[in-house]
């Protein structure tokens, strides 16, 4: 008698795991669930906090200032994120990060029962921002562990949407909750499915890295592992290639989120509710995209696939600005949403799939670092233009320039990048 039938599940059987489909990988599904959850309170901080902001000052240059200082703490934090993670336990970096973003988020609604403390949230968001880099990092790390390489574009886009099915609901939760209790009642939620997702985080089981035993005895310091990073994705043409290119698309989108509650609310008149529908709306797309995203790849290519997502994504952002109706901001926002999951699910499978394991930590954080190294500067920008200037013509403006970053990818080893 043999042993070598088709898996069927049972405990015996010793077919490996990520040979198996994702839905019956016990440890992928685990991790599945934590994040899926995580980003449903975590969807109630996007509206939350900018809506905080907004009622307290009424300034949407102040709520670009806000995404603004979170986003330099979260590039500092990428600085060091690579080497911390390339190092550490990642299933406790996991489970440590969750409960400090827990603790810090729980801290706004017990503080706003003695009345609005804007100067809260500038203390609060970068120090959530720098923990949630360092957990992103690892992020991308333990799906490697947790799928083979031939499965990573299915499960990161099935990560990306369950989080974004999570984000439909949560944002519009958001915006009844705001409107209900107020804005501050919302990031208690977010506090909490911090906690619930580092209980369930803790119960994965990940695969040991294959250079983790050599890794242990190296003592290279901050500026040899950023070095090495940053080595790694210049000799990569299109690792490389695509830095450069996303640099300049952060810049101009990492402030949308504020300029699109800003024209609802300002613009167009309407309420916290109608915010979080339109956000829900908007996380539809990106349900959408991550779930397209693997078979459009197989079918067009790596190159093809990402160029297109960017092109949408300018032209959806043009639109915006213009959109004199909730139901036209919110399709906009649902094409954007889509292509920038598209576009990202692809740009994380390729670091994956082409970066040995125990340089990914650090090839991420390099990565991430550049990429969003002057994504901080561009929010306050946009946000400060769009108060002086309007929302349409800066999104225009900001749209157009998407377009063109689309089709310089045509001059760059990107286009030519083969089908995986």
């Amino acid at each position: 008698m043999t042993h070598e039938a088709p898996d069927t599940g049972r405990a015996g059987d010793r077919i490996p795991d990520d040979r198996r489909p994702l839905w019956r990988q016990r440890d992928f599904g685990v991790f599945w669930a934590a994040q899926t959850l995580s980003v449903l309170g975590d969807s109630f901080a996007l509206i939350a906090l900018p809506l905080l902001v907004l009622e307290a000052t009424g300034s949407i240059a102040r709520m670009g200032l806000l995404t603004a200082v979170g986003g330099a703490a979260a590039v500092l934090a990428a600085v060091f994120a690579g080497a911390v993670v390339d190092r550490v336990d990642r299933r406790r970096l996991l489970v440590g990060c969750d409960l400090v973003r827990m603790v810090l988020y729980g801290l706004v609604p017990l503080v706003w029962l003695l009345g609005p403390q804007v100067w809260l949230l500038y203390a609060v968001l970068p120090l959530c921002e720098a923990v949630g880099m360092f957990f992103a990092v690892g992020y991308v790390t333990v799906v490697r562990s947790l799928v083979g390489t031939e499965q990573l574009t299915e499960a990161n886009g099935r990560l990306n949407a369950t989080a974004a099915a999570a984000g439909v609901l949560g944002p519009l939760c958001a915006g009844v909750v705001a409107a209900w209790s107020g804005p501050a009642a919302a990031v208690g939620v977010d506090a909490a499915s911090f906690g619930v997702s580092a209980a369930l985080v803790a119960l994965v089981r990940f695969r040991p890295r294959p250079a983790d035993d050599q890794g242990k005895g190296e003592s290279s310091g901050l500026r040899q592992d950023l070095r090495t990073g940053v080595a790694f994705l210049r000799r990569h043409p299109v690792l490389r290639a695509l830095t450069l290119l996303l640099c300049c698309f952060s810049f101009l989108t990492l402030g949308l989120n504020d300029l699109v509650i800003y024209h609802l609310k300002h613009d167009l008149g309407h309420d916290d509710g109608t915010v979080g529908t339109v956000m829900a709306v908007g996380a539809l797309g990106t349900i959408t995209g991550a779930l397209l995203v693997a078979r459009v790849r197989r079918r067009l290519g790596f190159g093809p696939t990402w160029t297109g997502a960017v092109a949408v994504c300018g032209l959806a952002f043009a639109g915006m600005g213009r959109a004199d109706d909730v139901t036209t901001v919110a399709l906009l926002s649902a094409a954007f949403l889509a292509c920038v999951g598209m576009a990202g699910t692809c740009s994380m499978s390729l670091r994956q799939e082409v970066t040995p394991e125990h340089l990914l930590g650090r090839v991420t954080s390099a990565f991430w670092t550049l990429q969003y190294s002057v994504a901080p500067i561009g929010a306050a920008v946009l946000t400060w233009a769009a108060e002086a200037r309007g929302t349409t013509p800066v999104a225009l403006v900001a749209g157009a320039c998407c377009v063109l970053i689309a089709l310089a990818a045509l001059f760059t080893p990107v286009r030519r990048a083969g089908k995986s």
